[in-house]
């Protein structure tokens, strides 16, 4: 293996392996309570959303114009709004009065939790996939900054490795919750950043031979209505049950300028000629 793809490789599984932190901070840290669980997954969503429409999406219309960025985008839609009728779909939380005991409204919520398990593990998962195919180009970028000298690459792969951190929270969140399993939630968020250094495989031995770049920006374009669809059918209407309305929908937007600061300064981060 030649050395410039030896050192894009490090570098990058720097930046991918920070998603591993974000988990550390989700499985770390005390189990937060249902209302909680609620800001945390509307944060998440707020980051899905900013990914699929401000990333994916966006870089799709750029690269091939916005008429077929929009149909791959929508395709994608589509697609997963198909998919989504033949998954069964657990009921919503059963109803607590307000003045039940504290005892009461804790049972209460775990009655919740076991009803939408599948629900938030199903999202975690989806969330996972479309969070690896968001940093498949970053591993491209990495590799392309790389060849452009060691201090270029350094200096994205930090970048990336803060903008991951929160991609790993995103990732390890609903699975924690879902599983209990704090392993389990570890390693989906690790194996979602480790798409990465794959990334820097495929752009040194394959791109541009086997992959047409038209197809590939379409496909991450589709993947972005995939999240999207997903962050409006099934993460926002968990975060509104636990977390109310108004305080899930601040979440969503906390979340989505927190990652539209991070794709911010990740670009500038970028040389001219290296795009993500």
């Amino acid at each position: 293996m030649d050395s410039e793809v030896l050192v894009a490789l490090s570098l990058s599984l720097v930046g991918g392996l920070s998603t591993s932190l974000g988990a550390l901070f989700v499985i770390l840290t005390k189990a937060p309570n249902l209302k909680m669980l609620g800001l945390l997954q509307g944060f998440a969503a707020g980051l899905m959303l900013s990914i699929s429409f401000f990333d994916l999406a966006h870089n799709a219309i750029n690269s091939i114009g916005f008429l077929k960025g929009n149909i791959w985008f929508f395709g994608g839609v589509i697609f997963f709004a198909i998919v989504a009728n033949f998954i069964p779909e657990p009921s919503l939380a059963p109803t607590i009065e307000a003045k039940n005991k504290k005892k009461q409204v804790d049972d209460g919520g775990k009655d919740v939790m076991k009803k939408h398990r599948r629900q938030v593990l199903f999202s975690g998962i989806i969330t996972a996939v479309g969070i690896s195919l968001h940093n498949f180009p970053e591993g491209m970028a990495v590799f392309l900054g790389s060849l452009k000298g060691l201090r270029v690459g350094l200096n994205l792969a930090l970048a990336i490795a803060l903008h991951n951190i929160p991609e790993g929270v995103a990732v390890a969140l609903p699975v924690y919750f879902a599983t209990q399993s704090k392993w389990q939630a570890f390693k989906l968020a690790t194996v979602s950043g480790l798409a990465e250094p794959l990334g820097v495989i495929i752009v040194a031995y394959l791109f541009p031979s086997s992959l047409d770049p038209e197809i590939l920006e379409g496909l991450l374009g589709s993947v972005g209505g995939v999240m999207a669809f997903l962050t409006l059918h099934e993460m926002l209407p968990l975060a509104f049950d636990y977390a109310g309305q108004k305080q899930a929908v601040k979440a969503v937007f906390f979340g989505m300028a927190f990652m539209s600061a991070s794709l911010y300064f990740l670009e500038i981060s970028l040389p001219s000629d290296v795009g993500l």
